[in-house]
């Protein structure tokens, strides 16, 4: 069979592919590599196989791994780093020899399926600027010299810091200065080869830098009041969402309507300095818990309800190796090692919510999510398994109140938290109260809206755990 012939086939099989699967928000992972004692690429193929993540973003064309996930259902984007850019920009054929090297040398066996060209190139301390665009266009005419075109899409992860203006969401806008010379022309490639726009989005930045103002709850996608959009009325109820809008806005204030937005990036720090403010391990678990749930709910923005959400969490281990502050060594949902820096759900629409497992290290401990110790559970938790536990910020008078409405009005079964049953111990207010909801929450068949009680509780992902007292997950 000629080369040709396999990639016509190849990219009718993706585009039946990506038919059958529109509307639906998939979860991808990011695996950075600037660290002197990660595991070899052999090794990560398998860790990412048990959580069930069948797409994963690289930031260049490592030869060890993409011989790694040859012949494997995992869908790779791959990168063209920034320093590459100006050579690629000037002459069409350094195009022609990187996409030989890097993308024909490896399909159809490695399944590449995007090409990332150059990474937040508008705010790099050099100015790469004027190479972004040809880059990504020459990097589309060695695709098609090669009929890989309609399998291979090419974009370029853009920071949200590319906006001039991102409040209210409505009102978004591009930086004026980029609008003609790269922003429009960069939209214009994006509309004719059918690809994504690709964006870096950190809820964490905005509320570190502004945490008096922001809601942590609204950062985390956790039970809040919101921000309404006084232009359009619509009503938010976490960053994520608010900060893909500014975006979707900007791109429609320019005439781009229709652009999809694939999230290149996102995540949440389980350490930071002293000044970063929000950079914890109960933080991580919680943003990237519920951004999953969030994502493969298939709910969109509030602008754009039907928008996919295809999203690549940030990353897949701490990088040690990382300059700046400690957050940025701090974003792995692993360690090195494999353990689990803290355990979330991660199941992809094309796992069909089968429960991930722990990886290739089986004793490694899965952290409890906000706000509770860490346990030894091993058992895997599906992407239906969710629990209802008390929120400790809250006056402890209204968190008596609700626990007392649990009990009662509620008829939640609190049996087990009275003197001398199972989960009496710890005996203190959150404990009891987070048993309480849990309960509440499981009898009403986990539906929206009953593990609220006025702010007192919201939902985790992980199964809480105070003392022995284990959290039924139905009744």
């Amino acid at each position: 069979m000629s080369f040709r012939t396999s990639s016509v086939l190849i990219a009718i099989a993706v585009v039946l592919a990506i038919v059958a699967s529109a509307g639906a928000g998939t979860v991808g992972i990011n695996y950075g590599r600037k660290a002197d004692n990660l595991p070899p690429a052999s090794k990560v193929v398998q860790l990412i196989k048990s959580q069930g993540i069948n797409k994963l973003k690289l930031y260049d064309a490592d030869p060890a791994a993409l011989h790694a996930f040859s012949g494997t259902d995992i869908k790779i984007t791959i990168a063209l780093p920034n320093e590459e850019l100006s050579n690629v920009a000037r002459r069409l054929s350094r195009a022609y020899a990187w996409v030989q090297k890097n993308v024909v040398a490896y399909v159809p066996g490695t399944q590449i399926t995007a090409i990332a060209v150059g990474n937040e190139v508008f705010a790099a301390s050099n100015d790469l600027t004027s190479y972004l665009v040809p880059a990504m266009k020459n990097i589309h005419m060695a695709l098609v010299k090669y009929n890989l075109d309609g399998i291979i899409k090419v974009s370029s992860p853009l920071a949200t810091s590319v906006l001039q203006n991102s409040f209210p969401p409505s009102a978004g806008l591009f930086k004026s200065d980029l609008v003609e010379t790269t922003i429009k022309p960069m939209l214009d490639f994006l509309s004719q080869t059918g690809s994504s726009l690709m964006v870096n989005v950190y809820p964490f930045f905005a509320y570190e830098g502004d945490a008096n103002d922001i809601s942590l709850d609204y950062a985390l996608f956790r039970p809040n009041a919101g921000v309404r959009d006084s232009n359009t009325g619509l009503l938010y109820t976490n960053l994520f969402d608010a900060q893909l809008d500014a975006v979707f806005s900007a791109m429609s204030a320019l005439g781009y309507k229709n652009l999809d937005i694939v999230v290149s990036e996102t995540g949440w720090p389980s350490k930071g300095d002293e000044g970063e403010t929000g950079a914890n391990l109960d933080n991580a678990a919680a943003y990237n818990g519920n951004l999953v749930k969030h994502v493969l709910s298939n709910s969109g923005t509030p602008l754009r309800p039907k928008a996919s959400l295809d999203t690549f969490i940030f990353a897949l281990f701490n990088e040690n190796q990382k300059p700046g502050p400690t957050s940025e060594r701090n974003y792995g949902l692993f360690y090195p090692t494999e353990e689990h820096v803290y355990s979330i759900a991660l199941t992809p629409a094309a796992m069909n919510n089968q429960a991930p497992t722990s990886g290739n290290n089986s004793s490694s401990t899965p952290a409890t999510s906000v706000q509770h110790h860490r346990s030894s559970v091993t058992t895997p938790v599906g992407a239906s398994e969710t629990w209802c536990v008390a929120n400790s910020k809250i006056d402890t008078s209204k968190l008596q109140a609700a626990l007392d409405y649990a009990c009662g009005e509620g008829a939640a079964d609190c049996k087990q938290i009275q003197p001398g049953a199972s989960c009496y111990n710890p005996n203190t207010l959150e404990a009891h109260a987070s048993y309480a909801f849990n309960s509440y929450y499981q009898k009403n068949s986990r539906k929206t809206g009953t593990c609220d009680f006025q702010g007192a509780a919201y939902v985790v992902t992980q199964p809480p755990r105070y003392g022995d007292c284990k959290f039924p997950t139905g009744y």
